[in-house]
């Protein structure tokens, strides 16, 4: 009795009101597991009766049954989080693993992939700002753009990422990948594009508890991953922001790819 298990099938024919809905949830999960269906309706500035009709909508038959599955989903995460790959069993981890990376790909909003997709079509210079260890997926992400076409910068230490934050122009496109949705460095330069009169898009990648980053950027795709330390460092897997930054590529393959790359499906010929 997994949350994202049941609401999958519905996640296509929710409204943009009810995707803010359900984004609202997603992000805040272990508050809502606490509050009364007036609580949340007031939080999201809805009526309880427009909030019961979306519960609905997603799958469960009442408000009860929603924040119990709610409570279970949470009650399974923290069961398996676990300090180490090595303290659970192989196939448990495998098994997590391939959920987070599974859950992470079903709440992408198509719009918000499309609007992305828009941008890149711009043919934008495009940054990514990492560090850490999403630093080390970046790499890989930078690979595929800049061999998609794209004019890519990837500054890869603190005074790079600085003079590189000064170039940006407002047709600029933004990556700020993150898990921690507070790390600093990430939100001083946030921060300081938000200011600007005339601003890049900005778009982050995050954990998906409601954060600053998520909250400042104009799109937000958020991660589910089991933090994993080794040795005092983290080597929690960053796939899931991977998958993502591959999808929105792969989006731009398919709807501009006739157009750029003279890309057909191969049941098009």
């Amino acid at each position: 009795m997994n949350f994202f298990e049941i609401v999958n099938a519905h996640l296509s024919d929710l409204t943009a009101n009810e995707q803010k809905l359900f984004d609202y949830v997603v992000a805040n999960m272990d508050k809502i597991k606490n509050q009364s269906i007036r609580e949340v309706a007031s939080e999201t500035f809805v009526s309880t009766a427009t909030f019961l009709r979306f519960v609905k909508k997603i799958g469960f038959s009442g408000f009860s049954e929603f924040v119990t599955v709610v409570k279970f989903t949470l009650i399974n995460r923290k069961e398996d989080d676990q300090p180490t790959p090595f303290t659970v069993r192989q196939t448990d981890y495998r098994e997590e693993y391939l959920k987070n990376i599974t859950e992470s790909v079903r709440v992408i909003q198509p719009e918000k992939l499309h609007q992305v997709v828009e941008k890149l079509a711009q043919h934008p210079d495009v940054y990514f700002f990492a560090k850490g260890v999403s630093k080390h997926a970046v790499a890989y992400i930078d690979y595929l753009y800049a061999m998609a076409g794209f004019k890519t910068h990837y500054p890869q230490d603190h005074d790079y990422r600085r003079l590189a934050l000064s170039q940006v122009d407002d047709q600029a496109l933004v990556f700020i990948l993150t898990y921690a949705g507070d790390d600093g460095e990430m939100l001083d330069i946030l921060s300081q594009l938000v200011k600007r009169k005339k601003r890049p898009l900005l778009v982050s990648i995050t954990e998906p508890d409601n954060n600053t980053i998520q909250n400042l950027s104009d799109l937000n795709f958020y991660i589910f991953t089991d933090d994993v330390q080794v040795n005092g460092s983290d080597i929690s897997s960053r796939i899931s922001t991977m998958a993502i930054m591959e999808l929105i590529l792969y989006q731009y393959v398919e709807d501009y790819g006739g157009r750029d790359f003279h890309f057909y499906h191969r049941d098009d010929a």
